[in-house]
């Protein structure tokens, strides 16, 4: 019995599925082909209808487009900051290697001064 049963409800079911996906499938919005139309009421209607998408799609589309912008624009903003940040920090390293460039040469001639003025003196009283 509980096997007649599962029949029975499965052949019921079987025509409502198909009718479920074909009913789904004509709510796609998208261009359609008003000529085909032979009334002039419902290719009124056609033509509407694919002008509101063609609306949708633009508008959607402008909006993407912006939000798209927006975002690079902050990104662009982000990346000036970064660089106007990084030149300071050249700019003072480069302040920084001045200031010691200076001082160390002075010590490097005062070094090379030195075994000079020592080979001189060992000579001078070599002689004498």
């Amino acid at each position: 019995m509980t096997i007649r049963n599962l029949l029975m409800a499965a052949l019921l079911a079987a025509p409502v599925v198909p009718l479920a996906t074909m009913a789904a499938a004509q709510d796609v919005p998208g261009i359609e082909i008003c000529t085909v139309e032979k009334d002039m009421v419902r290719r009124t209607s056609c033509l509407q209808s694919n002008i509101d998408f063609l609306k949708k799609t633009a508008t959607q589309a402008a909006v993407d487009s912006q939000r798209k912008i927006d975002a690079a624009n902050r990104q662009i903003e982000a990346l000036k900051a970064t660089v106007a940040a990084l030149q300071k920090s050249v700019e003072e390293l480069q302040a920084a290697q001045k200031k010691l460039q200076p001082a160390a040469p002075a010590k490097d001639d005062a070094a090379k001064d030195a075994p000079k003025d020592a080979t001189k003196d060992e000579s001078a009283g070599a002689k004498k």
